[in-house]
């Protein structure tokens, strides 16, 4: 797709949502979200800045809405679960996992950490500690001159339930914000790897029970992080019985 001014090239965003908790009348996440559910709340932040082509995909919907179609399709995956991790095919998570290592880039969310293609890709329990309590979280960038943090200040506030280290991950390639929480807790919100050709961000605020996904800088990161982890160009690997070149 196409920019009707500008001609630059749109990038292929779509937002993956287990939408458990959002149709439960006696959550939160009913009232907060409702039918639009934190998928379409993330990909609503997505278009208002622009640049981007989104689609929405869920966990009821066949092949969870990731069919082959749909990740060749995608630059960039966005990945919010909860309830549900242990509802998502094997089959699926595969194709995922061998989309970004192809390239395609995969940002997830709060307790998408738990997440299988998450795990999969970090190789641990991605255990952490937590507290499901009214609390505030600091969110300090601790890399100003990163994409992710372009736009922001040099910390911002959310109402937020609290995550605290140890959380059981590879050591960051890069690590661009660190929150700090009223318990005195602090956690590393906000990780970049590489895998294959892919680049994966995590980022730890989107407690279903709050209206995170609505928060300006919550929707700057998660639209920055997106732009980071599209796609770029370059030779693919050879592996196998590549020739050597001769001298």
């Amino acid at each position: 797709m196409k920019q009707k001014d500008t001609g630059v090239s749109e990038i292929r965003v779509t937002v993956w949502n287990e939408f458990r908790h959002e149709q439960d009348s006696r959550h939160p996440a009913s009232s907060i979200y409702g039918a639009q559910g934190i998928h379409g709340a993330i990909a609503e932040g997505l278009r208002e800045h622009g640049g981007f082509a989104v689609r929405t995909a869920t966990l009821d919907e066949p092949e969870h809405g990731l069919t082959n179609e749909v990740l060749a399709a995608t630059d960039v995956l966005i990945w919010w679960g909860h309830m549900a991790h242990h509802l998502v095919q094997d089959t699926i998570v595969e194709k995922v996992h061998a989309r970004v290592l192809d390239g395609m880039g995969l940002i997830v969310l709060h307790s998408g950490h738990f997440s299988k293609i998450f795990r999969k890709l970090m190789g641990t329990t991605c255990d952490l500690k937590w507290r499901e309590a009214d609390d505030i979280e600091r969110i300090w960038v601790v890399e100003p001159g990163h994409p992710i943090a372009a736009g922001l200040d040099e910390c911002f506030e959310l109402p937020e339930e609290m995550y605290g280290e140890r959380f059981d991950i590879p050591a960051p390639e890069q690590l661009v914000f660190i929150s700090w929480f009223t318990g005195g807790e602090v956690f590393r919100s906000g990780c970049c790897y590489t895998r294959g050709r892919g680049k994966i961000f995590y980022f730890r605020p989107g407690h279903e029970s709050y209206p995170t996904y609505r928060d300006p800088n919550v929707r700057r990161v998660i639209a920055n992080a997106a732009r980071w982890a599209a796609p770029s160009g370059g030779p693919k690997p050879v592996f196998g019985n590549a020739q050597p070149r001769n001298k």
